[in-house]
């Protein structure tokens, strides 16, 4: 672990420059990751995210990259098997198992059989976007149940959007958080961390989670924590009550948090040596 990038950043952010709306194609986008991947900076990033969509209309990135399942599940085992004769080292595959409103314990049943099957490719995560809805903590009961089984599959959420009500109040997401440390269960999150910490979006008035914001109050809940106190630090809009914590935890890895994406991966890096937590590629 280079010493520019502290453990607690290690893998926090996937270049997610590949999603909807970029523009970016994926020759380019390889190119730019295999970039980001020699800089100083590189232990900060996790995988390049390619859509299974575009699996075939262009050449298959010869990386270790992850999956993002924007496909029928029925297709991924294909998909990824595709991908993995072709040269690309699956590090993890990410499928939403329903929409907003729709119970997710079918999509999590076909995911269960997917996960089954990666268990053999050792390394492979399987990431089950859950809605934040009705059915939540029901399916985060089967998939803590799955892990006890040791297939290797946990939950991603979903904190931001194209309307207000897929944005949760940080008690929303704090009692998230504190139901995953619960269940011992590790989460990914995606959309709407665009910056550090919590802020208002001009344009949308949209109120956007910081990434920071998360990590702390992650690091809150492992610590015991409860819902209010989660909320607290999800919360703040203001980085200082969260940097201190941040630097008192720089030297461990990161508990349950285990990242989020984003269209630019130097746009987060540059706001944590803003606030000082990496040192900015000097020694």
């Amino acid at each position: 672990m280079s010493t520019m990038v502290p453990p607690l950043y290690a893998g926090l952010v996937d270049d997610a420059s590949l999603l909807p709306p970029s523009p970016t194609g994926l020759v380019e986008a390889e190119a730019k990751f295999h970039e980001h991947a020699s800089a100083w900076y590189a232990d900060l990033i996790g995988a390049l995210l390619v859509p299974a969509s575009v699996v075939g209309s262009e050449p298959v990135p010869r990386l270790e990259g992850a999956l993002i399942g924007d496909i029928p599940a029925g297709a991924l085992p294909a998909t990824v098997d595709k991908l993995r004769a072709a040269g690309m080292v699956i590090g993890h595959v990410e499928a939403a198992v329903a929409r907003r409103g729709e119970d997710p314990q079918p999509g999590l049943a076909l995911l269960r059989t997917f996960a089954a099957r990666e268990k053999d490719h050792v390394g492979t995560q399987v990431w089950a976007e859950v809605p934040l809805s009705w059915g939540l903590i029901g399916a985060l009961d089967t998939l803590a149940e799955a892990r006890r089984e040791g297939l290797p599959i946990a939950p991603k959420f979903r904190v931001g959007g194209l309307a207000a009500e897929l944005f949760p109040t940080p008690v929303e997401l704090a009692a998230v958080i504190c139901a995953c440390r619960d269940r011992e269960l590790p989460f990914k999150l995606a959309a709407g961390l665009r910056h550090a910490t919590r802020h208002t979006d001009p344009e949308t008035g949209f109120t956007h989670h910081g990434f920071l914001n998360v990590l702390v109050a992650t690091l809150s809940a492992v610590d015991g924590g409860e819902v209010a106190e989660v909320a607290e630090a999800l919360a703040a809009t203001h980085p200082v009550p969260l940097v201190e914590p941040a630097r008192a935890h720089r030297d461990t890895a990161r508990p349950l948090f285990t990242g989020f994406g984003a269209a630019n991966v130097v746009e987060p890096l540059t706001e944590l040596v803003r606030l000082g937590l990496i040192n900015g590629g000097y020694e």
